[in-house]
């Protein structure tokens, strides 16, 4: 039985991402994404910014702007 919820996805969605999570962290985010098609969505829009943000020239963003940038996003989603 899965009883992951959407919040607790959300929560654990940047370990996730970083292959930071134990094996059944990991599974137990999986089938909740086999049944949460809004959780899906966030996790592509998730992986959209951190990939737009990494892909920008180095000079787009002072290094203190991308480190606030990159600092916030993962303080939002723990």
């Amino acid at each position: 039985m899965n009883d992951l919820d959407c919040r607790e996805f959300v929560e654990q969605v940047t370990a996730f991402l970083e292959h930071a999570l134990d094996p059944e962290a990991e599974q137990r985010l999986v089938d909740h994404l086999a049944l949460c098609d809004g959780c899906e969505r966030y996790l592509d829009q998730v992986r959209r910014s951190v990939t737009d943000l990494r892909d920008l020239p180095a000079d787009a963003l002072p290094d203190e702007t991308r480190a606030a940038l990159l600092e916030a996003f993962r303080a939002r989603t723990e």
